[in-house]
């Protein structure tokens, strides 16, 4: 149109005189730029700066980006995105520390994508993305989008009070993989699916949507079924993971944690099957369990001349709200000839934080009063002062995973981790680290003055016979390095 502006400007010159030539002259371009923007609209049309949305609103967005993409013959995609470690942050640093992170994720996550891509948060810890129609969205397109979000996500962020490092999981489903004529809510559905999943295996696991997980959700409501008769049956016991002295390198104890080997699934992941115990009300059930399995192996250590001084037991809240918990403990330990000086008794910070009286409280101590070695887990995620400390009887803090990432490479975390253990020497308790999973973070902690380290770059849990090969592997190459010590020096 504007080629011919000139031409048209001197006809209504001749025609109409100067008023034609000025209207002319000015009308045409604003005709032409209105029409491009009206045109232009479509394509901006998936655009959305809403940041929040119910997670209810979520299928009618798909609804649109299907019917887009059909219209166009072209493909489209919902990505579930959940930030893991969201609950300990709101508990050690606060819901504005939170919020600033859900928002610096959440434009992280839109400057990942293209402009005509939408990304909401949907709940407090759940980002959620609609893919515009495209002409190729397939698996291998998918899953490299997928660990590219992943990455920027779990990449740290800085606010003001220190550096805070995530781990992110998603889940994702392709329209192409569902039934033509599939609503928004099974595209949404079944990246809730994929999410769950990922959940499941994770931290930091990615899994994309497949026919298998329809029969992962059926064979979740076996696990219900089965859960009770396997207790009974001791398909489920505990796992040992070493815990290891940082000045001696000998082993300290072990932490007792449950594992169900299925007759017909193999190993069934602990996430699926705590919550199909705690569905079926059956964790005090649990804990007797593993406590005595755990009391029988220590045992059965001592009769095999392996110097594990103690095993640490997780006793759920629903264990500790139970009046006669004491008295059990009593019992199993004269039964088994053990004193309560080895048994560890691990206790969540958020337990003692949120029950600091009632029956919760008074089992704490009472099992402290016993001589049981008292841990408090997962410390730093929670606001156990230093007064309940005291009033517990603590022994030992269990510093969290989040402490220790990184913490041999990053500035910020080694300051706070210093900070932690210093508090920790001036309340004369004990430390251990867990989490630990390379030869740089375990020579740091070392070094800061960490008592006692735990995670899979020590060792990773294990059955109680297979302990007894690892404990003697690892007395000889204590007495190897000390030995080889004594000759350089």
């Amino acid at each position: 149109m504007l080629a011919f502006l000139p031409a048209a400007v001197l006809g209504a010159f001749w025609i109409g005189g100067q008023l034609l030539l000025i209207l002319v002259a000015l009308g045409l371009p604003a005709i032409y730029l209105l029409a491009g923007m009206y045109d232009a609209l479509p394509r901006f049309a998936n655009q959305d700066e809403t940041d929040v949305i119910a997670a209810s609103a979520l299928p009618g967005k798909a609804d649109e980006a299907l019917e887009a993409a059909l219209r166009r013959n072209a493909a489209t995609a919902c990505l579930l995105v959940e930030i893991e470690d969201m609950v300990p942050l709101v508990r050690r640093w606060g819901e504005d520390a939170a919020e600033a992170v859900r928002d610096r994720s959440l434009a992280r996550l839109r400057g990942m994508l293209r402009d005509e891509d939408q990304a909401f948060r949907i709940g407090d810890a759940r980002l959620a993305v609609v893919l515009a129609p495209a002409p190729r969205l397939d698996l291998e397109i998918l899953l490299s989008l997928a660990k590219r979000v992943q990455t920027g996500l779990e990449e740290p962020i800085g606010l003001d009070h220190g550096t805070h490092y995530l781990s992110v999981a998603v889940g994702f489903c392709g329209a192409s993989r569902l039934k033509p004529g599939a609503q928004g809510a099974v595209l949404v559905d079944c990246a809730q699916t994929a999410l769950d999943e990922a959940l499941a295996n994770g931290p930091s696991a990615i899994r994309a949507w497949s026919d298998a997980m329809v029969r992962s959700r059926s064979e979740r409501r076996g696990l219900l079924a089965d859960v009770e008769r396997a207790l009974v049956s001791g398909q489920i016991q505990p796992w040992f993971q070493p815990q290891v002295c940082t000045s001696t390198g000998r082993i300290s104890g072990v932490e007792a944690l449950a594992r169900w080997l299925h007759p017909e699934r193999g190993i069934v992941p602990p996430l699926q099957f705590l919550q199909c115990l705690e569905e079926a009300g059956q964790m005090d059930k649990l804990g007797e369990v593993i406590l005595q399995h755990s009391l029988t192996a220590l045992r059965t250590w001592d009769q095999a001349g392996i110097d594990i001084p103690r095993v640490s037991v997780n006793f759920s809240g629903t264990e500790l709200r139970n009046p006669q918990l004491v008295e059990r403990v009593k019992w199993e330990l004269d039964r088994f000839g053990l004193t309560p000086q080895r048994l560890g008794v691990e206790v969540l910070e958020t337990v003692i934080s949120e029950a600091p009286e009632g029956i919760v409280a008074r089992n704490i101590r009472d099992l402290g009063d016993l001589g049981c070695h008292i841990d408090l887990d997962d410390f730093g995620t929670g606001h156990a002062s230093i007064t309940a400390l005291r009033r517990f009887s603590v022994h030992r803090l269990k510093i969290d995973r989040s402490f220790v990432t990184r913490v041999d490479r990053d500035e910020d975390q080694r300051r706070m981790l210093a900070a932690v253990l210093g508090l920790a020497g001036r309340l004369g308790l004990e430390t251990l680290a867990e989490g630990v999973e390379s030869v740089g973070e375990h020579a740091l902690l070392a070094q800061l003055g960490c008592d006692h380290v735990q995670g899979f770059g020590i060792a990773r849990p294990m059955t109680s016979e297979a302990m007894v090969d690892w404990a003697r592997s690892h007395a000889e190459r204590i007495a190897d390095a000390q030995w080889a010590g004594r000759q350089t020096g």
